[in-house]
Parts: C-alpha cells; sequence; structure tokens
C-alpha cells in the first residue's frame, strides 16, 4: 500500500486511542482498553474500507457499520470526531445526562443505526442489513465489529449460519480478538485460528491477520471485496489496552478508566510509541454510489376491505396470514420474518405471492429478531412471526429493538391453553406481560377475523416503537361487520344493559366465554356488559370506568394468560383510585395437554367461571 495512506491511518489510530483515553478520564468510567484494541481496525474501517456521506447518515448507499463490542463507544465516537461530525466538546460529554453520546450507542446520535452493548446480537443486525441491501439491489456493504467474549454467545452462531446460508458477500465482521474479557481470558483465549476454524466451517470466507498492522487490516478488505457468494470474517488478533504499556493484555483493567491525575503521562507515552514523524497527508471518506432503492417507500394509507361474513369461523392465525398478503400488495417495504412455522402462523400466504420479501429465518428466533432490527434499520416494515411463546427466547433483541428506537410488528400465535393438546411448551402464557413491559409497546388480542385483519393494519401504521398482535390456534366465530372500526387503545362494548351489575371484560378467546357467560347470566336474572378489549396496551381505561359505574362498580377480567403482568393486571392499574372492585380469572398453574375446553375448564376460564364469580360478587 502507499506510505501516504499508511502514515495517514497510523495517524488515525493514534488520535483514536488518544481521544477514547481522553473521553473515558473525562466520563470517570468507560472502557478504554477495549477501545485501545480497537482503534487500528477503526481506523482503516473509517478513513480506508468503508464508502459513506458523513453527512448524510441516511443515505441509502453508505456502507453501514455495527459496533457490536457497544462498550467500545469511545473509540466509536473518536472515529467521528476524527470524520468530523462531532466535536471535541462532544466527545468529551461522554457519558453525561444531557448527552447522546451514551455508554453505549444509542440511535440518539444519528450515526448509530442500532442500539447495542448487549453483547451477541450486532451481527444478526448485520445479517438483516445486508439482506436489505439485496432487497433493495443496492450496492453497500454492511460491517460489524465484534469483541472475541461475544461470539460465545449462541446468537452470534444463529446469525452465522442464516449469512452464509443467504451467501451474503456484502456483509463483512471483524472480531477484535484481544484475548481478555471482563474478568479474564476468553474462551478462546489468544487461539484467533479458532475462530476462524468455526466461521469457515459455517461457510465463512475468513481471513486471520494482526489486528494492529494497519497494511494487513487493508489487504484483508480489499481481499474481503472480492469474495463472491459468501459472507467474510476478518479475526484480528489485538492486545487489550494496546498502547499503555501499564494495561497492556492485563486482567484487572476492562471498564476502568485513566486517572486524571495519570492522563498526561499516558497521552504522552501514546504521542512516543504512534505520533507521526513529520506531516501526514490527509485523505477523507470515500463517497458511497448513487443507486435509487428498488423498492419505494412510500407508506400505503390502507388496506382493502376484509372478505368476512359473520358468524363464519376462522381462527385469527388465518387472519393475519391474510392481511399480511393484502399488505404485500400494497407496500413494497412489507417483509415478512418467520421462524420455520410459516404454516402454523400462516405467513406462508405471503411466501407465496411475495417469495422475494419472505425470509425464512429457521429456528433461531434470537437471530430473527435481530434480523427484523436490521431491516427496520434500513426503512423496511418488518413482520415477525412464531409461536408466541417462542419470543421469550428473543426478549432481548426485543428490548434492544425498543432501545434503538425501531418498530417491530411481532406476531406470536398459539396464545394460551386454548391451544390444547400440544401442551404447555407451545402455549405462549408469558407474553402479554413481556410485551407489555417494553416503553411505547402495542399490544393487540383480537377475538375474530375481522378485528385481526383490522388491527394488522394499525400495527403497520404505527411507528412509535414495538407492536405486539396475539392470535388463537383455533376458529372463532366472526362477530364484527367487515365496515367495522378498531382503534389503537380501543375496545368493543359488546353487551350492554342499563340494569347491568358487573361488567365482564376478555379478549381473544376469553370474549366467547365472556359472551356464553352473560347469555346464561341472563337466564338467572343478571344483567351483564361485556367488553372485547382488543387493545390491551394502551387501553380505554375511560370506557371501562363508564361501565363499571353503571354496574355497580363490579369487574371480572378474564385472560388465556397467566395472572401476571397479564390483561387484568393492565386494568386493574388503569382503573385504580377509582373504587371498582375487580376479580382477575386467568391461568394461576403450569398446565397441560387436553382439550382446550377442558383446559379453559381447568384454569377456571370459562363461562361456568366467570359466572360463579359474577354470583359471588353480587351476594
Amino acid at each position: 500500500m502507499k506510505r501516504d495512506i499508511k502514515q495517514f491511518l497510523e495517524y488515525v489510530a493514534y488520535n483514536l486511542r488518544r481521544n477514547s483515553v481522553r473521553a473515558t478520564t473525562a466520563a470517570g468510567s468507560g472502557h478504554p482498553t477495549s477501545s485501545l484494541s480497537a482503534a487500528d481496525l477503526m481506523a482503516v474501517l473509517f478513513f480506508y474500507g468503508m464508502d459513506y456521506d458523513p453527512q448524510d447518515p441516511g443515505n441509502p448507499n453508505n456502507d453501514r457499520f455495527i459496533l457490536s463490542k457497544g462498550h467500545a463507544a469511545p473509540v466509536l465516537y473518536a472515529a467521528w470526531k476524527a470524520v468530523g461530525v462531532i466535536s471535541d466538546d462532544d466527545l468529551l460529554s461522554l457519558r453525561d445526562f444531557n448527552s447522546i453520546f451514551e455508554g453505549h450507542p444509542t440511535p440518539r446520535f444519528e450515526q448509530v443505526d442500532v442500539a447495542t452493548g448487549s453483547l451477541g446480537m450486532g451481527l444478526s443486525v448485520g445479517v438483516g442489513m445486508a439482506l436489505a441491501a439485496q432487497k433493495d439491489q443496492l450496492s453497500f456493504t454492511t460491517y460489524v465489529l465484534l469483541g472475541d467474549s461475544e461470539v460465545a454467545e449462541g446468537a452470534v452462531w444463529e446469525a452465522a449460519e442464516l449469512g452464509a446460508f443467504y451467501g451474503l458477500d456484502n456483509l463483512v465482521a471483524l472480531i477484535d480478538c484481544n484475548t481478555l474479557g471482563q474478568r479474564g481470558t476468553t474462551m478462546a483465549g489468544d487461539d484467533a485460528q479458532s475462530y476462524a476454524n468455526k466461521f469457515e466451517a459455517f461457510g465463512w470466507h475468513t481471513i486471520v491477520i494482526d489486528g494492529h498492522k494497519i497494511s494487513q487490516i487493508v489487504n484483508a478488505l480489499d481481499d474481503a471485496r472480492l469474495v463472491e457468494g459468501k459472507p467474510v470474517m476478518i479475526v484480528a488478533k489485538t492486545v487489550k489496552g494496546y498502547g499503555i504499556k501499564g494495561m497492556e493484555n492485563k486482567d484487572g483493567f476492562h471498564g476502568k478508566a485513566v486517572d486524571k491525575k495519570q492522563l498526561e503521562s499516558v497521552l504522552a507515552e501514546l504521542h512516543s510509541r504512534f505520533a507521526p514523524q513529520g506531516d501526514v497527508k490527509e485523505f477523507i471518506p470515500n463517497e458511497p454510489d448513487n443507486i435509487e432503492p428498488a423498492l419505494t417507500s412510500e407508506p400505503c394509507t390502507s388496506l382493502p376491505q376484509p372478505p368476512y361474513k359473520v358468524d363464519d369461523m376462522l381462527a385469527t392465525r388465518v387472519a393475519f396470514g391474510q392481511a399480511l398478503l393484502a399488505l404485500g400488495g400494497v407496500c413494497s417495504k412489507v417483509v415478512s420474518l418467520d421462524g420455520e412455522v410459516s404454516n402454523s402462523t400462516y405467513s406462508y400466504l405471503f411466501q407465496e405471492k411475495y417469495p422475494d420479501r419472505f425470509i425464512e429465518s429457521f429456528i433461531a428466533e434470537q437471530n430473527m429478531v435481530g434480523m427484523g432490527m436490521g431491516f427496520a434499520a434500513r426503512g423496511f416494515i418488518p413482520f415477525i412471526s412464531t409461536f408466541g411463546a417462542f419470543f421469550t427466547r428473543a426478549y432481548d433483541q426485543i428490548r434492544m429493538a425498543a432501545v434503538s428506537r425501531l418498530s417491530l410488528r411481532l406476531v406470536g400465535s398459539h396464545a394460551g391453553v386454548s391451544i390444547g393438546e400440544d401442551g404447555p411448551s407451545q402455549m405462549a402464557l408469558e407474553d402479554i406481560a413481556m410485551m407489555r413491559a417494553i416503553p411505547n409497546s402495542l399490544v393487540l388480542y383480537p377475538c375474530d377475523a375481522v378485528s385481526t385483519y383490522k388491527l394488522v393494519g394499525l400495527m403497520y401504521a404505527y411507528d412509535d416503537g414495538i407492536s405486539y398482535l396475539r392470535t388463537t390456534r383455533g376458529k372463532t366465530q366472526i362477530i364484527y361487520d367487515n365496515n367495522k372500526e378498531f382503534f389503537i387503545g380501543g375496545c368493543n362494548v359488546l353487551r350492554d344493559s342499563h340494569d347491568a351489575q358487573a361488567v365482564i371484560i376478555g379478549a381473544g378467546v376469553t370474549v366467547y366465554e365472556a359472551l356464553k357467560a352473560h347469555e346464561l347470566l341472563k337466564l338467572d336474572g343478571i344483567e351483564t356488559i361485556v367488553i372485547d378489549l382488543y387493545s390491551i396496551k394502551p387501553l380505554d381505561a375511560e370506557t371501562i370506568i363508564e361501565c363499571a359505574e353503571r354496574a355497580g362498580s363490579r369487574v371480572i377480567t378474564v385472560e388465556d394468560h397467566y395472572l401476571d403482568g397479564g390483561l387484568g393486571e393492565a386494568v386493574t392499574y388503569a382503573v385504580r383510585n377509582n373504587h371498582i372492585s375487580i376479580t382477575n380469572l386467568a391461568v394461576t398453574k403450569i398446565p397441560h395437554s387436553g382439550a382446550p375446553e377442558k383446559l379453559l375448564s381447568d384454569a377456571r376460564i370459562d363461562a361456568a367461571a366467570i359466572m360463579d364469580v359474577v354470583k359471588g360478587t353480587i351476594e
């Protein structure tokens, strides 16, 4: 390589080291040693390897960079300072409450696509971005920098398998193999070749280099551009704390900033070891291509009307598939990711019509949600479907998607004990609780095909966070007309009475149990109000309170979900301080296999149980 560019990249690396140390010392905390090991890699990536317009972070042709080892945020911010995007004052505001330069990167800083720091998920996001580039027929490359400790995470290997399966030659990952984790040696220690062997076995092209030799890093990135049909993994042998003799390759310095009293001597050491001799010719980042994305990003305004008939029987999971299919016809940015259960979630309907926008994710839910994050970060609208129970595996990815301010649409089928004979391993019984806990989340639970279809349209339009739709395995009666309107934060009063003595609130399958109980109670001279709470978060507290005040301030909630964190708790909290008596019916024990009707009865969430509670509350 030319001497000028080598000298310049060495100069950049020196400044990245210097500024990583300065920033963490100013903050009084952070990860300087993890930043020091990555400085040479970052210098070459930002000033040689990547093509991007630093003034236009949203440019669809920019190469993308994901710092999977998010604790090395100081070197990322130092790189953006070197590029000229942020000031020295910005850099030194690291970790301050009023700063966007957080301890681990988040999209509060616009040059960051996704939040990282929860280790092990960056490669999945990179796979999603690389797939998004292919769908949009764009030439950008996605680069992911991992730490060697996080390669122990199973999600990394889920991503490795999918990246190779889809032949993503527009994906280049690097491992900063500095041998030391938070509390000692990593699993592979200094055996960098073992990482290469594993990724090669998964189908990646691998390159092992000295991560502190600028020329080797440059050559590796040049070689990566020539690889076709498979992703590239560059394993870089590095030294943690490289540049500071007292910290180099020494345990006990992870997450520890240089003391202010030692700062000047440390900076002097870095200067003596790395500062260039003589003038340095400056280089600027390479400009990206100018290609228009193949798929339009213009949103659709509405779905076609659903094709259903009142009193027909259809599972809500089927209606989801039909609504997703309809969405695919009016918005080309909609993509479907499914965890090898598309014939159960009915996303296969979308797959058959739009195979290029369907991503088979196989039984690897963490990677599936991570890929969805990558798609969402590149302007796509991902609908991610699997059994609701299996989203528990990917909860960290879901929470980090929320931190990333990404709008993922999650659809969990086979909710509750009503799935029947398959048993508790397949039953989503914790999903409402975990999805409600996510800030700005939307939790929807339709009871019939019409409400499902309409709620999918609302999910599509919801851009303020994670949205979750809960669907049912078995067929349910269609109770709504196709013209019925639904709203985020809404509910429907299905049965009303001026003489009501209690309000029964259900969602999904328990709406039908509530309706049965209503009719049977009428035979005993007891009037009730029945509410379909299809929007669990946010919910319509005003309507519930108004109905309760007309019904003796008695409310019974019934749900096919565990008691903790579910519909009942949501209602109870929403109407607090209104002197309303609430009884919550929910699943309170681990269920087992059996007929749906038997399981609903055993869980005490069927019509008979509702009747018993209503009668007990009014006596």
